[in-house]
C-alpha cells in the first residue's frame, strides 16, 4: 500500500511540475529586442548629456593656456598619458559575431567605472566635475538595465588600475589630467553613442540558435 501511494504521489508530482513549466511566461526574442532598444535610448539620452557638460567641466576646471578640448594632443601631452598612469578607455566596437552584445555592454560598463573612478581622484583637488560625476554613476545604473533587458551573461571585467592620485605632484600635472581625463571620456562618449546606435538595430538570437 505504502509503495502505491509513493508511486501516486511521484506522478502526480511530475505533472504538476510539467504543468507548471508549460504555464510559465516565456520571454520571446522580440520582447527581449523592444527592452534593449528602450534601454538603450535611455543610456544614449544620458551620453548625450554627458558630452553636453564636458565643455563646462572642462572650462570650469581647465585653466591653463593652450589646454582646449579641441586642440590637438603634443608629443609631450601624448607623454603625460603614461607619465600620469590614465588608462585609455575600453575600445568599442558595434555589436557582430566577432563583438559580441555582452562584451560590447560590458566595455560600456567598465568605461564608465573608469571615468566615474579618475574624475573622483580630480574632484579631490578640483572644483567643477560634480555634474558629470552624477552622469556617469547613473550611466552605471542604466547600462546594467541594459544587460536586464537583453537578459546577457554579462561577467565583470578586470577594471583598470587607477594610479592619478600619487602622481599629482602640483597644479600642472593636475591641470593636464583634467584635460586628458575630459578628452577621452568626450571620445569614449562618441563611441558609445555610435556603438548604442548600432545596439538599437540588434535582433538577438532565438535560443537554441547559436
Amino acid at each position: 500500500m505504502k509503495m502505491v501511494l509513493s508511486t501516486v504521489y511521484a506522478l502526480l508530482h511530475c505533472f504538476l511540475l510539467a504543468d507548471l513549466i508549460q504555464s510559465a511566461p516565456s520571454i520571446s526574442p522580440h520582447d527581449s529586442s523592444v527592452a534593449l532598444r528602450a534601454a538603450a535610448e535611455r543610456v544614449k539620452m544620458l551620453v548625450e548629456k554627458i558630452l553636453r557638460d564636458v565643455p563646462a567641466a572642462h572650462a570650469a576646471t581647465v585653466t591653463m593656456e593652450g589646454l582646449t578640448l579641441d586642440s590637438a594632443h603634443s608629443t609631450n601631452l601624448q607623454m603625460m598619458v603614461t607619465s600620469l598612469g590614465i588608462p585609455a578607455g575600453p575600445v568599442l566596437k558595434p555589436p557582430s559575431e566577432r563583438f559580441t552584445l555582452d562584451v560590447c555592454v560590458r566595455r560600456m560598463a567598465a568605461g564608465s567605472r573608469l571615468y566615474q573612478r579618475l574624475l573622483g581622484v580630480l574632484s579631490e583637488r578640483l572644483s567643477g566635475l560634480s555634474d558629470l560625476q552624477g552622469d556617469l554613476r547613473d550611466l552605471r545604473t542604466h547600462i546594467s538595465k541594459m544587460e536586464e533587458a537583453a537578459h546577457l551573461a554579462v561577467e565583470a571585467d578586470q577594471d583598470q588600475r587607477v594610479d592619478l592620485a600619487s602622481r599629482l605632484h602640483g597644479n600642472y600635472e593636475l591641470q593636464v589630467a583634467a584635460h586628458l581625463t575630459l578628452t577621452q571620456l568626450r571620445s569614449f562618449s562618441h563611441d558609445l553613442i555610435r556603438s548604442l546606435r548600432a545596439v538599437a538595430s540588434y535582433r538577438p538570437q532565438p535560443a537554441g540558435a547559436r
